[in-house]
């Protein structure tokens, strides 16, 4: 735990203008990014009397080794930058707002030929309209589902459309009359993204001018008594208005804004948006944060904006905003929404009216989320603090490890051995941190030499990237060219290794070899969740009720299913190779083309070499070479009817994959 006064600027060091500051820890990770209108007067703030401080904040001084600033020429500048390194260093102590769930959009793909309506969640992509969000995807669906009989565009996955495409049938939507069956070429490609605007149009709330047309041709096909005409033209606008019903006029004005309302206590907010476009709630959404200082509730509106906006352009930024408090100052903000929009955006406080009303609405809403959120998570950071309070006592540490990296070994007797690690911080999983090892050392089953391999071959990483920047000289050698951290760049306080002793022998002495002595090591034993230490005769036995054995726990089993589902996924991968993977030069393309014409392997075995040529794109040499393997290759042993005894003969075609690596739940492999 370091002293804020050891790395305190001297006076005059810090400059009276605008800017960005960055904490960093003694490993040079960020761990804090802040801007000011005055950086002078602001990094003051930090290094007063530690009582005077919010606890967060005291303890993220504490944890930090060093500050450092750029220096920018408007506050709106320092808006930009501060949200692009929070974007590209996470830091830990930053406000940082945890969607509660995935939000789905309604997404029209305006980029294809052919525009798709569908569900998506996730980043944004270029070209693709959104409608949203929504809180559930069947919303999507049955609104989705009402349109589509007055607006039949295409909703079908590119598989389906090609395959209809070369059928030259198409779905049942097309049979049924809820598409447009483009695949088949029953609407021009023109007709179709035209149908695609209107379905757009509506969704975006210019729906009177539809529904009076509709009505007029409706009325006029009576006229002409064309009584089934007019009955399918009274049932589509049944159902626009039924779509329409689902989204009640809130703001009689067509107005489009979003209303943002904040709840709060002293460790947590809670943040609500309703996304109201045509004067319709089109969406909301929810977040919840950890107040990392005494922050107001305008600095709080202010995050929530670069949060909510940080990565929008254009119509997607609406012309008015709605906060329950303004940032101070206000005026960079709303400079940047201006900026992001390409048009004016009014940032202000509801005062009368209906949109004060909704406001109060949105307000209940973010309440109620708040209070939610602490029945579920039980005062979930406490909770956690105490967990590495507990753990820090029961192994003799000098602090809190706020890091902890796990490491378990997996095998089928004693084939496909590999190896996971499992980083938490703070208490909760840093997926993208994970990482797996195969075993290359050694062949065979023994868990102790994998373990004892596996510290070796990470901490070897680290060592190697700490040379690299002689001792974290240089901050941005902590990160890849896209701002992602290294792959093995900050060491844990502690090594968690599924095992007993002997494991726990092994990981130590590998750091001992590499010299490393400040990383505290244990071991957690499955039959009666015992902690063991090093040199310890002895293990350390929690209380069955205690909150560090519970993160323990966790954290084993986190490590003990990432490393056996990498496992099963080398295991499954091996019994599906063929003898064509051992062709040099023959790739997944050809090798397809192969298995196409002959059928299967077998019947590929028994081929001639001028019957492999006719294969397209495979010449004599190839096809020597290809024959040539196939006879080296022993056949795979008969498939046997276990109820009759009986050989069954293999005429299905054999599935062949390549050898290009396996896919993994979190985290590239360590190659």
């Amino acid at each position: 735990m370091a002293d804020p006064s050891s790395y305190r600027p001297q006076p005059g060091e810090i400059p009276d203008s605008p800017g960005v500051y960055r904490f960093r820890d003694e490993h040079r990770r960020v761990i804090y990014v802040g801007k000011a209108k005055s950086l002078r007067q602001r990094l003051a703030n930090y290094f007063q009397d530690l009582a005077n401080l919010h606890p967060r904040t005291r303890t993220m001084v504490t944890t930090a080794a060093s500050v450092e600033w750029t220096v920018v020429s408007t506050e709106v500048e320092a808006l930009q930058l501060e949200y692009t390194w929070i974007k590209e260093f996470d830091p830990r102590f930053n406000v940082k707002y945890r969607d509660d769930k995935s939000y789905p959009y309604l997404a029209v793909t305006m980029n294809e030929e052919f525009p798709r309506v569908q569900v998506m969640r996730g980043q944004k992509r270029k070209g693709v309209r959104y409608f949203g969000p929504y809180s559930h995807a069947w919303a999507i669906r049955d609104t989705a589902d009402l349109l589509l009989r007055v607006f039949p565009v295409r909703t079908c996955s590119a598989g389906v459309f090609k395959n209809a495409a070369r059928t030259g049938r198409p779905c049942l939507l097309g049979y049924i009359g809820k598409c447009s069956a483009p695949c088949v070429g029953r609407i021009s490609p023109e007709d179709h993204r035209e149908l695609t605007e209107e379905f757009c149009d509506f969704m975006t709330g210019r729906t009177g001018t539809y529904l009076r047309r509709l009505e007029k041709q409706m009325v006029g096909a009576a006229d002409e008594m064309e009584y089934e005409r007019a009955a399918r033209l009274r049932d589509d606008i049944e159902a626009l208005k039924k779509a329409m019903e689902k989204n009640a006029v809130v703001l009689t004005d067509a107005t489009d804004a979003d209303l943002i309302a904040v709840a709060e206590d002293e460790l947590e907010a809670a943040v609500q948006i309703f996304h109201v476009r045509g004067g319709r709630v089109r969406g909301q959404r929810g977040w919840v944060t950890d107040k990392v200082e005494d922050v107001t509730t305008g600095a709080l509106v202010e995050h929530a904006l670069q949060q909510l906006y940080g990565e929008e352009t254009g119509d997607s930024v609406p012309k008015e905003v709605l906060v329950p408090a303004l940032p101070d100052p206000i005026e960079p903000v709303q400079d940047w929404l201006t900026g992001r929009r390409g048009a004016n955006v009014s940032l202000r406080i509801p005062q009368r009216g209906d949109k004060k009303a909704l406001m109060e609405t949105v307000q209940r809403n973010a309440l109620q989320a708040l209070a939610l959120h602490k029945t579920k998570r039980a005062s979930d950071l406490t909770t956690r603090s105490r967990a590495l309070e507990e753990i820090a006592d029961a192994l003799e540490l000098d602090s809190a490890p706020l890091r902890i990296e796990c490491y378990d070994i997996s095998h089928l007797q004693g084939e496909d051995v590999v190896a996971s690690m499992v980083v938490f911080e703070d208490g909760l999983q840093r997926k993208s941190e994970y990482r797996r090892f195969q075993i290359k050392g050694f062949e065979g089953q023994d868990d102790v030499r994998s373990m004892h391999e596996v510290i070796t071959r990470r901490f070897k990483r680290y060592l190697v990237e700490k040379e690299k920047t002689g001792e974290w000289a240089d901050g941005d050698a902590l990160t890849e060219d896209d701002g992602r951290p290294k792959r093995f760049a900050y060491p844990p306080q502690l090594v968690v290794v599924d095992g007993g002793r002997p494991q726990v022998a092994a990981a130590r002495k590998a750091l001992d070899e590499l010299g490393i002595d400040d990383i505290a090591v244990c071991g957690l034993a499955k039959r009666l969740e015992e902690v063991w230490l090093p040199d310890e005769d002895d293990p350390v036995v929690l209380p069955r009720t205690s909150e560090g054995l519970y993160l323990l726990q966790r954290v084993r089993d986190e490590a003990h299913r990432f490393a056996i589902t990498y496992q099963r996924t080398k295991r499954t991968k091996r019994l599906r190779t063929s003898p064509l993977d051992e062709v040099s030069g023959l790739g997944e393309t050809r090798k397809q083309a192969l298995i196409k014409h002959f059928g299967s392997v077998k019947r590929l075995r028994s081929a001639t070499i001028d019957q492999i040529q006719e294969v397209p794109g495979i010449g004599r040499k190839t096809a020597e070479t290809i024959a040539v393997a196939l006879a080296q290759a022993a056949p795979a042993a008969p498939a046997v009817n276990t109820a009759t005894g009986e050989i069954m003969e293999e005429e299905e075609p054999e599935r062949t994959e390549g050898s290009s690596g396996e896919p993994v739940s979190a985290g590239p492999p360590d190659e």
